[in-house]
């Protein structure tokens, strides 16, 4: 009997761990670039961290989490999410001793047991970002801007940026009785799901997917008529500091999040296109968090992306990771040589790749335009003889010939000078 890959994992083949390396470098960058600094927690931590940050009526806890006793009868969590665990991290290693605020990035793997649906699995991973030590509503603003910096990095289009306030523990509970009081009546027509929790954790009825549910919601009292002055103006601040850097977004009122510890601030990315599955990433506010895993009242925010579904985006807007160069052998003995030039290109910091299935010049130059190779650069025996290399922009189908001892060194402003026109 063939044993196969558990239900709802699957494996990162060699054609597939080129993208992932690829967006996982630029995901790396872009929170460098905003001053945000790796951490690595571990893939499994004690179960009551999750029961206590993540929250006890949450899915993820309540139907979802991958738990186990160890050797020692500890009851072990596979994480499901990386935020508990920087909190975990920030309150054993005393950082709210240190310089705050606190920037912190994440990426690896996590654990739900989920019913499998596409671009969402039981082993997924994210990336994520957390900043502890300031409740700046700029700060929040802060964490949506490098987010959706690295969508158009990414190179994807046609997002929408959803956002609300989920007030806090000052606004939140009359809320909460108001809007009780607004399903109670209604409960029947609610989805099994939500009639279990609308009187534990109201809002999450809001934010259920289920087509009769929000059929029969309609008419909810909104969140925004019970936020408090202070909930009221961290949100307003929030808006203003986005429209200010040019974001737009949509305030949606029935975006509560998925997870209990968020406070302010709740926003979600969507590429409508994917269909149900439509969101790639979110985040928030979640100041009460480091307090209840047991450290100091820290306020803190951020955000987490799932890398399956921001790969999928990616594929289906047909933004390809593109080779930079590809070099051509115009004949076989000259492989030696193609293999140098392209050793060379790479030692440069500039990807770079050729032909080992002996095609013919004419099969490769189809090959370099169909993994969108930025240039070709071609290797035979008159450019071996002229000491010259024939370059060629697949883009714009231009021909030229380079002079072959500077080629390299000039190569990383030919590549810029092609983003900047095609820019």
């Amino acid at each position: 009997m063939q044993i196969k890959a558990p239900r709802g994992t699957y494996d990162i083949l060699p054609d597939q761990a080129a993208k992932w390396q690829w967006m996982e470098e630029l995901l790396k960058l872009t929170a460098s670039d905003f001053g945000y600094r790796e951490i690595r927690t571990p893939i499994f931590e004690h179960t009551e961290l999750f029961e206590r940050g993540v929250g006890a009526t949450s899915d993820i806890v309540s139907k979802e989490m991958y738990t186990f006793r160890d050797k020692a009868d500890r009851s072990i969590t596979l994480r499901p999410e990386g935020t508990a665990s920087c909190a975990r991290a920030f309150i054993e290693h005393g950082f709210y001793n240190g310089l705050l605020p606190v920037k912190w990035y994440y990426s690896g793997p996590m654990f739900r047991y989920d019913r499998p649906q596409t671009g969402r699995f039981r082993q997924f991973h994210q990336f994520g970002v957390e900043a502890f030590g300031s409740d700046s509503p700029f700060l929040d603003a802060e964490v949506i801007i490098l987010m959706m910096e690295i969508f158009q990095r990414l190179g994807l289009q046609e997002l929408q940026l959803h956002t609300n306030s989920v007030g806090c523990p000052v606004c939140r509970p009359q809320y909460r009785e108001k809007l009780i009081s607004y399903l109670t009546p209604i409960k029947d027509e609610l989805c099994q799901d939500c009639q279990q929790r609308y009187l534990v954790n109201p809002l999450r009825v809001l934010d259920c997917k289920n087509r009769s549910c929000q059929e029969a919601i309609k008419g909810y009292p909104l969140l925004a008529d019970s936020l408090c002055s202070d909930c009221t103006g961290h949100y307003q601040q929030v808006r203003a500091g986005l429209a200010a850097n040019g974001i737009e977004f949509i305030h949606d009122d029935k975006l509560v999040r998925g997870l209990d510890y968020y406070t302010n601030t709740a926003f979600e990315v969507h590429v409508p296109s994917l269909g149900a599955q439509s969101a790639i990433g979110g985040g928030g506010r979640y100041n009460g968090l480091v307090k209840v895993c047991g450290g100091p009242d820290v306020p803190g925010t951020g955000f987490a992306l799932g890398l399956e579904r921001m790969l999928l985006a990616v594929d289906q807007q047909q933004n390809q990771m593109p080779v930079d160069v590809f070099v051509i052998v115009m004949e076989n003995r000259f492989m030696a040589q193609a293999l140098q030039l392209t050793t060379e290109i790479r030692r440069a910091g500039i990807s770079a790749d050729m032909d080992y299935n002996n095609r013919s010049p004419r099969a490769q130059m189809k090959y370099a335009d169909k993994i969108k190779a930025r240039l070709a650069i071609m290797i035979g025996e008159e450019e071996i003889n002229q000491g010259y290399y024939s370059v060629r922009d697949m883009h714009s189908s231009e021909q030229y010939q380079a002079d072959r001892d500077s080629l390299i060194a000039n190569l990383p402003g030919i590549l810029f000078k092609k983003e900047e026109e095609q820019g």
